[in-house]
């Protein structure tokens, strides 16, 4: 008796069935039709990189995560964790070939040997979009902009973009005379809302002190109006600054363009990765904040820097896919069928597939997808075949396929209508909403 494995896979992998296929396939295609309608470009990398690439700059909770490895050359390589190192690496060797401001999206996998939850896994899609190559406060509201266009675009409905500024808080940090911790104190805030305020009081003393922790939580909890907020923390930071007042200008540029209500300065919001320099924002679905941030990024002055000597500054989001699916699901707001085509055409005599597949050359040229079924059976079986695979319309071809009349059977009503040609079949279908639009 033959030993079979047994078919399983790794914790916090999953397999994806058509209709999920298709459901995530659709998603992304909508984020990209919103990216490239900025006049955004996509780019590709290796999902493997040389380990000392991607160490260089994730820092923290980064390196325990990565998955990494000596491949059968004895070469220290590891997955890519985010798009964001990768792209790091991209700029500084293709720097002659692009134009600046650069402005780039990547949709892709990434790794990250992370506790498995709700919308987080271990190996996940990302999408990435960043300009680099621009100093302006009008490169960050863009970035902002498309997070709050994309989310409506894809149905997602109404998002809080809360907001920051790591250099007010960093001078914030210095005022206090605690700055040279301040990257441990930027990843324990960054674990507030994930281990509470309490215990975040004690990281935060086992840092500095317990004054200096319970001032740290006064700034990070700071409340009111956006305006209001931005007062708070400015002064608790020293007073005026070019971070203050690049955050005054984002706001500008909010109402500017009427969508102030869709933004909120929330001064706990910094972001763990050690290259976030400026503006960092994290995203939230109104009608699912408990999901947590489903599109964060930030600022970064000088990412390239550890791979090449030319300084470029830029600001870029990511979209977590797998968690916004989460939360889409949850929301009861993403479609799926188990088909690209929702017409079949019926197998009706073995013999005429090549015929079959003529008939079915017209309706793609018309515009509707379509699948044939290749082996002849019973009509109600194959009723029943194209109902399983999420199609509405069956044609049942005539002797001659491609000139006789054809039978449409309507598969939601169960009705038939027949003596049709091909061309009155397409009318049909594509008048009543046959069709994936």
């Amino acid at each position: 008796m033959a030993n079979f494995i047994e078919p399983r896979i790794l914790k916090g992998f999953r397999d994806f069935l058509p209709p999920a296929e298709i459901a995530r396939r659709g998603l992304v295609e909508r984020i990209e039709a919103s990216f490239r309608s900025y006049g955004f470009v996509p780019i590709d990398t290796p999902a493997l990189e040389y380990a000392e690439i991607l160490l260089g700059k994730g820092g923290g909770e980064t390196e325990k995560q990565i998955y990494r490895f000596n491949d059968h050359g004895g070469r220290d390589v590891a997955l890519r964790f985010d798009l964001t190192v990768p792209f790091a690496r991209f700029l500084a060797e293709h720097r002659a070939e692009l134009s600046l401001p650069f402005k780039r999206y990547h949709i892709a996998k990434v790794w990250r040997g992370e506790n498995t939850q709700r919308g987080r896994y271990r190996e996940f899609t990302q999408c990435d979009f960043d300009i680099v190559g621009s100093d302006s406060p009008a490169a960050d509201f863009e970035v902002l902009l498309i997070m709050r266009n994309t989310f409506r675009a894809i149905g997602a409905g109404e998002v809080t973009i809360r907001i920051n500024h790591r250099g007010l808080f960093n001078r914030f940090l210095s005022n206090l005379g605690v700055l040279e911790k301040s990257v441990d104190i930027l990843r324990t805030v960054d674990k507030l809302t994930k281990v509470g305020r309490e215990e975040t009081r004690g990281l935060l003393a086992d840092l500095t002190d317990a004054d200096k922790a319970g001032e740290i939580l006064s700034f990070i909890e700071a409340t009111g109006s956006f305006e209001e907020i931005l007062d708070t923390i400015t002064q608790a930071s020293g007073g005026d600054s070019p971070e203050s007042a690049w955050l005054r200008t984002l706001r500008r540029f909010m109402v500017d363009t009427g969508t102030a209500d869709s933004f909120a300065l929330d001064p706990s919001i910094t972001r763990g990765l050690d290259y976030y320099t400026g503006v960092v924002y994290e995203t939230f679905l109104k009608d699912l904040p408990d999901i947590g941030s489903v599109c964060s990024g930030g600022r970064y002055d000088d990412l390239a820097g550890l791979y090449a000597k030319e300084r470029l500054s830029g600001v870029g989001s990511s979209i977590g896919l797998d968690r916004l699916i989460a939360a889409l699901e949850s929301l009861g707001k993403l479609k799926s069928t188990g088909s690209y085509a929702q017409v079949a055409i019926a197998c009706v005599q073995d013999a005429q597939a090549g015929l079959y597949q003529a008939l079915a050359g017209k309706f793609r040229e018309a515009g509707i997808p379509c699948e044939v079924f290749l082996e002849e059976r019973k009509l109600t079986k194959q009723f029943m075949l194209a109902e399983k695979k999420g199609a509405r319309w069956l044609v049942i071809p005539g002797e001659a396929p491609l000139t006789d009349s054809l039978t449409l059977r309507d598969l939601g009503n169960r009705e038939n209508q027949e003596g049709l040609s091909w061309e009155a079949a397409a009318a049909i279908i594509k008048g009543t909403g046959g069709m994936i639009s």
